[in-house]
């Protein structure tokens, strides 16, 4: 493609583009998105290659680039690699290079489904042909991760053929910087970081201040155990997220951006590079942008992994060259951040958002989700749940939902116990509260938050106890160390629950941990700090009765807690099967064939092997 000076340029390659990807030629589409890699996509990519050339099949096509092609993650994870075959939209999960063979000669040349690699409903155990018709995608509402099964992220022509840019076409030529700020906040899009911040205010805020330069940022420093939905919109679509900048900084007249990425995302890394290379190539970026005089360049700058950098003020202390150490707030970035200069900075997902509201409208947006949560989120759900994955939902759809309808509820037999939603800060919701909507508000309120949208759900193999000193200790050690309340602070915490796990824990340890937690929360410089008290809050707050246990019965009711627990074999269950005894790795458990066995406490480990093989439920924890 050659260089864009004018929008009539863009728009006859758009067009072009268009009529070609419509076509609906058929291809095989294979998911690409790191979860999907680790389980050998790339050599399911390359099976399918070589077994089309064996074959012959030689389709050109110009957009789609080739008869199989890398798409963006799909979500659905835990089934990966995914292969879908368009225009049928055949819906293939956990294919392995051997099945390249069987996909091109019978879907390919045969059009017939290959049985074996459908998806199976766990409770029907029907075979299920489209991807719509899997329940994990029927309660969704795809407005951003749509996109990602439709283009090759490396392939600009993909993205234009379908829409993109269009916004920012709409944007350069038709609205005025300040009616683009009034459509954001019409539609009332609040930052998907973790504030929560509307964002249409804070991109009002940096244009009403005069300076000789502005900047924008997009945070891709998602550091939250579990969480990885920046990732893959920057890993499928990176487009989406440009375009939302480039329009973001025509809104508040800021010529140069900024992209925040953490070293642990190689893929986003590559393939955010390769598309900003291609936009500077193609006039997107750079001067004179579509021949409107308006200027606008974009930086990749380079995280070192430190949880703490996620934080705004931390976040560009970093892209200076200063340690990240979080500053007071009572100054606004949008008055004076990056360099001292008027900055917006909002996430991936907030400015991949951007393009939809300004080709739909403010309004259609604003009609999704609830009174003062609008649109959808993208959760990751992952630990004891069914269908782990990417899941975009409209706001305010309840938790029991987006856990049991899409997630597929608890595997295993296990009972629902908790959901962690807002990452290590946020609070662990008990069933109670499963039919309470997700939003900022709710989430909140709740004591728990939205943060950037991990949702870890957890059974009733989990401690609570453990919980709140894994996440204490996460923090404790993210924490910049810059303010006393959270350096101190979480440390004594952490040191309490240590000891109430370790079985040395006393009621007034519980009670401290009550005084101490507000303290850190209302005295902390920044957000880490003032939310990191959450998960002790909320499982003391639900889940009290476990903490009650570890002190005053010394148990750990979920068998977590090796120093206040022991296995023992109940005598009228155990058949004397031998299996415990030959898995045991410290020779623990004595006796002989078809007679009772007995586990010798000083021997003993507490691996919990025993309880994980016994098929007569015969062990037991005490």
């Amino acid at each position: 493609m050659s260089r864009i000076s004018k929008i009539e340029e863009f728009t006859g390659l758009y067009e072009n583009l268009k009529e070609k990807y419509h076509k609906k030629e058929r291809y095989v589409a294979v998911c690409s998105g790191t979860a999907c890699r680790s389980m050998g996509a790339m050599e399911v990519f390359g099976a399918l290659k070589k077994e089309i050339d064996s074959h012959g099949l030689k389709i050109e096509l110009k957009v789609n680039g080739g008869l199989v092609k890398k798409t963006g993650c799909r979500g659905f994870c835990g089934q990966g690699p995914v292969v879908v075959i368009h225009p049928d939209k055949i819906f293939y999960v956990k294919v392995k290079p051997s099945d390249a063979k069987y996909i091109v000669e019978q879907t390919l040349m045969k059009n017939e489904v290959v049985k074996k690699l459908l998806y199976k409903h766990p409770d029907t155990k029907e075979e299920i042909i489209h991807e719509n018709e899997i329940p994990f995608y029927k309660r969704q509402t795809r407005l951003l991760m749509s996109m990602n099964n439709k283009i090759n992220p490396l392939n600009i022509e993909d993205y234009i053929a379908i829409g993109g840019y269009q916004a920012l076409v709409k944007a350069v030529s038709n609205m005025q910087p300040e009616e683009i700020i009034e459509e954001i906040k019409t539609s009332g899009l609040r930052g998907r970081g973790g504030a929560g911040f509307p964002t249409g205010w804070k991109w009002e805020d940096a244009r009403k201040h005069n300076s000789d330069i502005k900047y924008l940022i997009c945070n891709a420093d998602e550091g939250d155990p579990g969480a990885y939905m920046d990732r893959s919109l920057l890993e499928g679509n990176p487009h989406s997220v440009l375009e939302g900048m480039i329009i973001g900084a025509y809104a508040v007249g800021a010529p140069k951006g900024f992209i925040y990425v953490r070293r642990e995302y190689p893929l986003a890394l590559e393939n955010v590079t390769i598309a900003i290379q291609t936009l500077k190539k193609l006039g997107l970026l750079g001067k004179n942008i579509l021949g409107k005089g308006f200027d606008f360049d974009i930086t990749i700058a380079r995280g070192g992994g430190a949880f703490v950098a996620g934080e705004s003020s931390a976040l560009m202390l970093s892209i200076e060259g200063k340690p990240a150490e979080p500053r007071s707030k009572y100054i606004h970035a949008t008055e004076s951040g990056l360099y001292e200069k008027p900055t917006v900075l909002n996430n991936v997902e907030t400015w991949a958002n951007v393009p939809l509201i300004v080709n739909k409208g403010g309004k259609w947006y604003a009609s999704i989700g609830t009174e003062k949560s609008k649109g959808t989120k993208i959760f990751s759900l992952v630990g004891d749940v069914v269908n782990t994955g990417l899941v975009e939902v409209p706001m305010g759809m309840k938790l029991r939902e987006v856990i049991f309808d899409i997630g597929g509820g608890i595997p295993k037999g296990k009972k629902f116990k908790g959901v962690q939603t807002g990452g290590p800060s946020g609070g662990v919701l008990p069933e109670a509260l499963l039919d309470m909507p997700v939003d900022y508000d709710s989430l909140t309120e709740a004591g728990s938050m939205m943060g950037s949208g991990g949702m870890i759900i957890m059974g009733n193999s989990t401690c609570m106890v453990d919980v709140a000193k894994y996440y204490v200790n996460f923090l404790k050690g993210e924490s910049c160390g810059k303010c006393t309340p959270c350096r101190e602070g979480l440390r004594q915490m952490h040191n309490i629950l240590e000891r109430i796990t370790k079985g040395t824990g006393t009621k007034e340890d519980v009670a401290l941990l009550e005084e101490l937690s507000p303290v850190v929360a209302t005295a902390s410089l920044c957000g880490l700090g003032k939310s990191a008290p959450n998960p002790v809050l909320t499982t003391l707050k639900y889940y009290r009765e476990e903490y009650e246990e570890h002190v005053k019965e010394k148990k750990c009711r979920a068998g977590v807690c090796k120093a206040i627990i022991h296995y023992e074999i109940i005598p009228e269950l155990c058949k004397g099967c031998l299996l415990c005894l030959k898995r045991c790795p410290s020779g623990a458990i004595i006796g002989k064939k078809k007679e009772l066995h007995t586990i010798i406490q000083d021997k003993c480990i507490k691996c919990g092997v025993c309880l994980d093989v016994c098929n007569l439920d015969a062990v037991k924890v005490i």
